[in-house]
């Protein structure tokens, strides 16, 4: 069974994104090693690349209009790996992110999801803004994170690291 890839989805669409000169993803491939959850789950992780490729700003630090590019995510020994290609398949870079710094926020954020999902059934129209405001604000902070791991490494604006961010939080979810 091959990795879940947006290639197919997003050819049905037509790009929306504004960035220039090629620093943008094209494709978001999910490696075996992530592993596979429920339906629902899938769906979440599928919806959470389609949201990625369609609208992004991404490009390896030094390597300057030579995109588009392929993102490859892959998890060993608890890291997160970025292989980063040329559309065409030839390897750019691959960077090793370890996860430690986003477990607490990942940890967080899925917590005040839960107190989220369970407010809608039942809560005040002020509470369930109350919580979505400090889930927005965890997502934020997971973000910026993310941004600073990858400094120097990749460059790519905040609603990116945003779609990044909650790609890493879908990879996480296992249903």
């Amino acid at each position: 069974m091959r990795g879940l890839s947006a290639s197919g989805l997003i050819s049905r669409f037509a790009m929306t994104g504004t960035t220039p000169n090629n620093a943008r993803l094209v494709d978001v491939e999910l490696d075996e090693s992530i592993g596979r959850s429920t339906p629902d789950v899938e769906h979440e992780r599928a919806v959470a690349i389609f949201d990625l490729i369609e609208e992004n700003h991404f490009q390896p630090v030094g390597d300057a209009g030579n995109g588009p590019y392929r993102l490859k995510l892959s998890l060993i020994d608890a890291r997160l790996v970025l292989a980063v290609s040329r559309e065409n398949g030839e390897p750019v870079v691959t960077h090793i992110l370890s996860l430690t710094p986003l477990r607490r926020i990942v940890k967080d954020y899925y917590m005040i999801c839960e107190s989220y999902y369970e407010a809608i059934r039942s809560a005040t129209p002020s509470h369930i803004e109350a919580i979505d405001m400090g889930r927005r604000g965890l997502h934020n902070e997971g973000s910026q994170t993310l941004m600073e791991r990858l400094g120097g490494k990749v460059d790519m604006d905040f609603d990116t690291a945003r779609r990044l961010f909650t790609l890493v939080c879908v990879l996480h979810w296992r249903g």
